[in-house]
């Protein structure tokens, strides 16, 4: 299993953007690091939370900053975009970043973005299979693309770079609740990315989701990896419970009034308006506890998914403070990746070993050594005679 973060991100209000910001790419440093494998970056306009307007902008100055992660666009809203420019960014990206890039892809996720730019909210999923039906058009082949269509046309249109990466960066759908994500990475032969984790009825829905995704797929020809799927949710974690729940005394409150006053996304469970990490965990839309309570939630992800997945993707925000932040990350390099991904076996089975066969092994150092000390104490003697 991989791991990795969704960036929307969320930064409440009140505090400094320019800063906020720099936390941002300050983290996608921290990750790179720890070894995390890949990070996703959103696309909202509105709501003042969500402040990355253009992920590929970020995407290329993280990249500058980093090393080894993968950086993907953790949405492009397909109907606010001609595809054929969604598609040159892409690629110029991936040239950038030595194939180190991801297209993810969605219709949009916040109604109010859609209504500034006056996109009727029942239009953004049909125009978000158009576009990307022209998109992998572009990326696949080297035939010009003509494409008369209600809201965009091209006109015997070619890529004038080919993809780094061959034969195209990988492309993602993002699902929520609906099954139009699935519908569409079966539809294209695209990875699934399931921000629906981190919702109780997500999770339910992801085994449903995935059998949506296998089917499409074979109808178009192509074949669904459980490899290539992702699964975001909402984690916090330290060295005990009691720490976590302290720790997110900083910022969960924000976090929810947000979801629950502002953005018209489900992403957090109704209640009252105390006792919200106990709402988080007792509902299971996320984790707020130790490495051990976010192993055991991901093991319940992978029995409701019915097979498992590729890539767990921890959803970015300001629970805590920056330095338990990080904390939280490194508690998940530290003890939770090698959990899922097997890299403390190995150590551990040969600490096993040698502690079972310690008396035999001192038992031979300790005869070598008095043999050393016998041998060197007859050459002595033998030049004291001689």
């Amino acid at each position: 299993m991989r791991f990795g973060t969704f960036m929307a991100p969320f930064h409440p209000t009140g505090q400094n953007p320019t800063l906020a910001l720099q936390r941002d790419l300050e983290l996608i440093v921290h990750l790179d690091r720890l070894g995390f494998d890949e990070a996703w970056i959103g696309e909202h306009h509105s709501g003042g939370y969500e402040l990355i307007a253009s992920p590929e902008l970020f995407i290329a100055t993280a990249a500058e900053r980093t090393r080894h992660i993968r950086l993907g666009t953790g949405v492009v809203s397909l109907p606010y975009h001609h595809p054929f420019m969604v598609a040159q960014r892409i690629v110029l990206l991936d040239h950038l970043t030595r194939g180190r890039v991801m297209l993810g892809v969605g219709p949009g996720a916040l109604p109010s973005d859609a209504f500034m730019l006056g996109i009727d909210p029942a239009t953004q999923r049909p125009r978000m299979e158009e576009a990307l039906d022209v998109i992998l058009r572009l990326l696949r082949s080297d035939e010009p693309v003509t494409h008369d269509g209600e809201w965009f046309t091209l006109d015997n249109a070619r890529l004038h770079l080919r993809p780094y990466t061959q034969p195209h960066p990988e492309v993602a759908v993002a699902a929520m609740i609906s099954p139009s994500g699935p519908r569409a990475a079966g539809k294209f032969g695209c990875s699934l990315l399931s921000i629906g984790a981190t919702q109780r009825a997500g999770i339910d829905l992801l085994g449903q989701h995935w059998q949506v995704c296998e089917e499409r797929a074979a109808e178009f020809d192509h074949v669904a990896d459980r490899r290539a799927w992702r699964l975001v949710s909402q984690v916090h974690v330290a060295e005990t419970r009691e720490q976590a729940y302290r720790d997110v005394e900083y910022g969960l409150e924000a976090y929810f009034e947000y979801f629950r006053k502002v953005a018209a996304l489900p992403m957090v469970p109704e209640g009252p308006p105390d006792s919200l990490a106990d709402q988080m965990n007792d509902s299971g839309a996320g984790v707020v506890g130790t490495p051990e309570d976010l192993i055991a939630f991901i093991e319940h992800l992978i029995e409701q998914s019915d097979g498992g997945f590729g890539t767990f993707l921890v959803q970015a925000h300001e629970w805590a403070d920056p330095a338990a932040t990080h904390r939280s990350y490194e508690l998940i390099a530290q003890y939770v990746m090698p959990h899922f991904q097997g890299s403390a076996v190995r150590p551990a089975a040969s600490k096993e070993w040698v502690a079972a066969n310690r008396e035999r092994f001192i038992g031979a150092a300790g005869g070598a050594i008095m043999s050393a000390i016998q041998q060197h104490a007859e050459e002595k003697a033998a030049k004291a005679e001689g």
